[in-house]
């Protein structure tokens, strides 16, 4: 009986994968059987990742890379086909947001830096490493969005155009990529338990109120969003393209 939610021999590259999501889903796809390219913008912090999968009998290399900077975009792809041949999963997972406040007091360089980082760099990504996949008869992609796509709020607004945005080259990539045999999808976490996250889980007040507010009441962790990764990197989600799977303990049903 085939293995849906198998890894074996597959190659992914994950954009941010040295802490939190980023790093639950490479370790998930590790033990599933993939080969994976650990990478983040220290290079000390990505060898020591891989480094430790290694350890483990799982395949790793590292390659830092600044996601802002084409070249070392362009690099990392290079250093994986390199190395391995071929690109079979690509996970968009690296993003910012360097401020808190309402869109009226946003600057053009932190507006720039937001979409720049979150946006065109997935953008860019994405063009360097699909015709290769569409050349070796498709391959599957996930971008990490955010439920602050589909919610309004006062603090993160920018954050969450740029990944509204995401979920919009979700499906245009799709439709374009998909006669190709690649897929596109994107997750949308809620509340995950990372350093992003990091002043709302260490204020119980404000952590007891989002949890009251979502219906599992619980904040997620990063192995819940690993999970559903997994799913999309795999032929469990064969027939799937173009979707927006919303992992978010049901906060946006209420």
């Amino acid at each position: 009986m085939q293995d849906l939610f198998s890894l074996k021999d597959k190659v992914a590259l994950i954009t941010g994968s040295t802490k939190g999501i980023g790093l639950s889903i490479a370790e998930t796809y590790a033990a599933a059987g993939a080969k994976v390219v650990i990478s983040s913008r220290k290079a000390e912090v990505c060898e020591a990742v891989a480094n430790d999968l290694r350890e483990k009998g799982y395949e790793a290399i590292a390659k830092p890379c600044h996601i802002g900077d084409k070249a070392q975009l362009q690099d990392l792809v290079d250093t994986t086909l390199a190395t391995w041949g071929k690109i079979d999963v690509l996970v968009c997972n690296a993003a910012t947001n360097p401020v808190y406040g309402p869109l009226s007091e946003l600057t053009d360089d932190a507006w720039d830096k937001i979409m720049d980082t979150n946006v065109k760099s997935t953008f860019w990504l994405c063009n360097m490493v699909l015709p290769g996949m569409a050349e070796a008869g498709g391959g599957s992609v996930i971008l990490l969005s955010s439920i602050a796509a589909i919610k309004g709020n006062d603090k993160i607004g920018c954050y969450g155009m740029s990944k509204a945005a995401e979920a919009a080259l979700t499906r245009n990539l799709a439709v374009e990529w998909g006669p190709k045999g690649i897929r596109v999808n994107a997750i949308a976490p809620g509340v995950v338990v990372t350093d992003f996250a990091k002043a709302l889980v260490e204020d119980p007040k404000r952590k007891a109120i989002v949890e009251n507010q979502t219906p599992l009441r619980r904040l997620g962790q990063p192995i819940d969003i690993a999970g559903v990764a997994q799913f999309l990197a795999t032929d469990a989600s064969a027939y799937m393209t173009g979707q927006y799977l919303v992992a978010d303990g049901g906060t946006t049903i209420c």
